[in-house]
């Protein structure tokens, strides 16, 4: 999402009225207190609205969203390359995941709020007949997950044959996620007729390359960087160390009680991590939510939603259910466990210090999980391949972070995670690296019984 005016130097950056887009998407942005682009933005948006096709690459948090969903938008309410509106789709946008595919849905409303189109989503975790309903009712602009609007086409409740603007967001995730030949097959129902192909990413590895020299017409690539800028926004401060694992839960009680914490994602490796950790700190009394693949849709919403409302500040979350986490002021993001590779730290603390924010990233580096920190930062050049080690206890930490003498790691009585999963007799993994007491207790039980207006161009109205 994009920073209000007021939290921005705007002097050299123009505004969405005088790059030329509709008056009525911007009197909606402005709304909502934006005004004025952001690099991505100013950088994509003249080519994007000439219907173009373009690469457009930015760090997580800088503003990819609006960079194509204005120009989209302003295309399919009034283009005359488009064809006048009948309730089949004229613009499609593709998402890695359900929740970055709520999320860019949600941006697009606000955007089109003084428009008459119809967005819809459709992604897995909800009915099938819901989503047909939406499409037999008029849908005029689509944004989905790869899986489901190809599942959805091959049934024939949906149609691409009448696309004219088509978005790629976070193509190297979908990369990662393996969506590659899906995303390959949907470009393919589309490769009959002339439109618009746009393609986000924040990364540009070898085959999202290959995938744009094949379904993309002479694009322009567009970075809002220099090419040796960092990978990691300057305005997050970085707490690196080493914890041991039984330490872990109890810096994490003690970071949470920060000078100046507000809304902060924890993130883990897998889903049971996820389940265990936001377990724990409801034992020590803290409010926190979880999102994670062992939830159904709903309970992964209702976290989110709290989340974003400020209901709940501490969000426990693994890297896939956390694609469509949007919040700009996030102050601090954890790495309760190092993740599996360079970029997947990136977008980890690429969720706070965003637009216009400052922000802190902490990064928990178990003693096994070493050399795993190595790689990351040998790969993105953070001078730190021996971090310090340091316990819940250690005065540095509390220096470190702004963490006032005397404070413990529990704040008061037990609470409910929002968002818990249904316990199963199946063994979990605890915080620590076993099983967790829940889920030890459901075995033991086991064994006992066997049994989420216009504004005028400039040359023109066009």
């Amino acid at each position: 999402m994009l920073a209000p005016k007021s939290s921005r130097d705007s002097r050299e950056s123009p505004t969405f009225a005088e790059l030329g887009v509709a008056v009525e998407i911007c009197d909606a942005l402005a709304e909502n207190g934006i005004t004025h682009t952001f690099a991505i933005q100013e950088l994509t948006l003249p080519i994007a609205l000439n219907g173009h096709d373009l690469i457009g690459q930015a760090r997580t948090g800088m503003g990819k969203t609006y960079g194509f969903g204005v120009p989209l938008l302003d295309r399919v309410f009034d283009d005359a390359d488009i064809p006048e509106l009948d309730g089949t789709p004229r613009a499609l946008v593709i998402a890695p995941t359900r929740e970055l595919a709520i999320q860019v849905s949600g941006d697009l409303k606000v955007a089109a709020a003084n428009l008459p189109l119809s967005i819809i989503t459709l992604c897995g975790g909800r009915p099938y007949e819901e989503q047909i309903t939406q499409i037999k009712r008029g849908a005029d602009v689509v944004v989905g997950t790869p899986g489901r609007l190809l599942d959805l086409c091959q049934k024939k409740h949906l149609s691409f044959d009448h696309v004219s603007v088509l978005v790629l967001d976070e193509a190297d995730e979908m990369l990662d996620l393996g969506f590659l030949p899906d995303i390959e097959k949907i470009l393919s129902l589309l490769h009959g007729h002339p439109h618009q192909t746009m393609l986000f990413s924040a990364t540009m590895p070898g085959p999202i390359v290959t995938l744009a020299r094949t379904f993309l017409t002479k694009p322009v690539h567009i970075r809002a960087e220099s090419g040796d800028a960092q990978q990691t926004h300057s305005s997050t401060r970085k707490v690196t160390f080493q914890a041991h694992r039984m330490d872990k839960i109890a810096v994490l009680g003690k970071i949470l009680q920060a000078e100046g914490r507000g809304r902060t994602i924890i993130f883990t490796r897998t889903k049971r991590s996820a389940a265990a950790v936001a377990d724990e700190l409801a034992q020590r009394g803290f409010s926190v939510g979880a999102v994670h693949g062992d939830l159904d849709q709903k309970a992964r919403e209702r976290s989110l939603s709290a989340f974003r409302e400020g209901t709940v500040e501490i969000l426990v979350a693994t890297d896939v259910a956390a694609r469509g986490i949007d919040v700009d002021d996030v102050t601090h993001v954890i790495n309760y466990q190092v993740p599996d590779d360079p970029m997947t730290f990136v977008h980890r603390i690429g969720r706070t210090g965003r637009a216009g924010h400052t922000g802190t990233a902490v990064t928990l580096v178990g003693y096994d999980e070493l050399s795993k920190w190595q790689v990351i930062n040998d790969e993105l050049s953070l001078d730190q391949p021996e971090p310090p080690q340091w316990f819940s206890t250690s005065p540095e930490l509390a220096q470190a972070l702004d963490i006032p003498e005397g404070v413990s790691d529990t704040v008061g009585p037990p609470t409910k995670v929002l968002g818990a999963a249904k316990r199963s007799g199946s063994r979990g993994e605890s915080p620590r690296g076993g099983s967790s007491r829940s889920s030890a207790a459901s075995a033991r039980t086991s064994r006992r019984t066997r049994s989420r207006k216009r504004n005028p161009r400039q040359g023109g109205h066009r």
